[in-house]
């Protein structure tokens, strides 16, 4: 979709390069949000970690350890990031 429109951006594959906690904490103050809302509540190390009951702190740090845990694709751009889903949501981040 941001090929098509000819919008550059820089792929990182979450599971090489994942995100740290303090890039956790920085996509969750941009995006208002507690930790929670970016889980991946369905992945198996939901479960395996029980993740159900834990504070935010608990669950950034599950989210860097275990990086299919962090809802995705995530778009950032200086002060503003967005969660793409549906994918549209991406472009969110060039049109405003």
């Amino acid at each position: 979709m941001l090929d098509e429109k000819a919008i550059p951006y820089r792929y990182r594959e979450y599971t090489r390069e994942p995100l740290t906690e303090e890039e956790i904490c920085e996509i969750l103050r941009l995006l208002g949000i507690p930790a929670r809302d970016l889980l991946r509540s369905k992945d198996p190390a939901y479960r395996e970690l029980g993740l159900a009951d834990k504070p935010d702190d608990d669950l950034i740090r599950a989210m860097a350890g275990h990086p299919t845990l962090v809802q995705r694709p995530i778009g950032r751009l200086p002060g503003k990031a967005v969660v793409g889903r549906p994918p549209e949501r991406l472009l969110e981040l060039v049109e405003s």
